[in-house]
């Protein structure tokens, strides 16, 4: 086959029907990376949570922490290019409130993330035992369920602040938006998982949960995540668009005060 009828191929009319069959093709590989990514997120973090009870603290909270935040890490960019790498319902329906997604496919997501949960705390149960409830999150403060709710809340509305700068606003580095999110749920883990748990997804809390039949609390972990997403989600992009409509208009503050020949700016 010469390279003229190759090309001829290439440029010839797409029907409707295999448009549609490419589509359906693309959004079923969607949900299965939704499905795969958080299958990683709860099979290593919670993992960790159990290995580290039956070693006897060998991996520490330390250590735990980190797993969370770098298996997100290695979950993004190994799937952020086929599915966004949501990984989380807080955060779907965080972008579909700010309109970064649509709602048709909110269904979808959650689906595939709570499978991809259950699946992965089923398989943790099969290997290592019910150990540490499946690395469930339960509050465990002195303030109890509202305290841990306020904290499961505001955790999640930082780290959708973050996702979205990272996401949705291209003056962002993207390439660097895989490691800002890891490092975020690590750093919130480390801080606050001795008190919540740290979960900030729903999906991460009620697979292990619902395998484990673990039901204390665990309205915590789904509303709190749920509100938390959506303000910052609405937040950040309130901000986004002030500042892109001052630097529109040239009242942001480089434009006020751009440096002189006489000046020197330091990055």
């Amino acid at each position: 086959m010469s390279d003229e009828t190759m090309t001829e191929q290439a440029r010839a009319p797409i029907s409707p029907s295999q448009q549609a069959a490419a589509q359906q093709r693309w959004t079923w590989a969607a949900l299965l990376a939704e499905g795969l990514g958080t299958f990683g997120l709860v099979f290593a973090g919670c993992g960790a949570i159990m290995i580290d009870t039956l070693s006897h603290g060998t991996i520490t909270h330390v250590g735990v922490g980190l797993v969370f935040g770098l298996v997100i890490t290695v979950m993004i960019y190994a799937f952020g290019h086929i599915s966004g790498a949501h990984f989380n319902p807080a955060v779907t329906l965080a972008f579909v409130v700010a309109r970064h997604f649509p709602m048709r496919r909110l269904p979808g997501y959650w689906l595939a993330q709570l499978l991809g949960s259950l699946l992965a705390a089923g398989c943790l149960r099969l290997l290592l035992g019910n150990v540490a409830v499946l690395g469930s999150t339960l509050p465990a403060g002195n303030g109890g369920a509202w305290q841990s709710f306020g904290l499961e809340t505001l955790l999640t509305f930082f780290l959708m602040i973050v996702i979205m700068a990272m996401a949705t606003d291209t003056r962002a580095v993207g390439q660097a938006a895989a490691l800002a999110i890891g490092a975020t749920v690590g750093l919130e883990a480390l801080f606050a998982g001795p008190i919540s748990g740290a979960s900030m997804n729903p999906a991460r809390s009620l697979g292990p949960a619902l395998v484990s039949w673990t039901w204390t609390a665990q309205w915590v972990y789904v509303l709190g995540p749920l509100l938390g997403a959506v303000v910052g989600a609405l937040i950040y992009r309130w901000l986004r668009q002030a500042s892109l409509q001052a630097t529109a208009t040239g009242t942001d503050e480089t434009s006020l005060h751009a440096p002189t020949t006489e000046e020197k700016t330091y990055v």
